[in-house]
């Protein structure tokens, strides 16, 4: 159950950082809530995760899902730039965190 708490809590992540964007600063009453109600998930599932997965792992997988994911939606919703060396980038995230998955115990 700890890594489902861990992977929402990430998703939530992701979501909290597009809205913080859409914010405008915290100028913004709608994205301004959403991102709020959104990181106090995410901060809570992470909290959950920590019972029983280590510091390290949980924290670093849930801030790598953020990463990735904030990314992600930048390229595909916001007009980003993909370019060859963020993407190269990206890559060695998401190999980190397989990395620090297998480690897990």
């Amino acid at each position: 159950m700890a890594w489902l708490y861990l992977i929402v809590a990430g998703v939530l992540e992701v979501v909290w950082a597009f809205y913080m964007k859409q914010s405008d600063g915290f100028t913004k009453i709608t994205p301004t809530v959403i991102t709020l109600v959104t990181m106090i998930g995410s901060f809570a599932l992470l909290a959950l995760a920590m019972r029983s997965l280590p510091l390290g792992t949980a924290y670093t997988i849930w801030t790598g899902i953020g990463a990735v994911g904030a990314f992600i939606v930048g390229i595909l919703v916001l007009g980003e730039a993909a370019t060859p060396m963020r993407l190269a980038a990206a890559g060695l995230i998401v190999s980190g965190l397989v990395m620090m998955k297998l480690s897990a115990h």
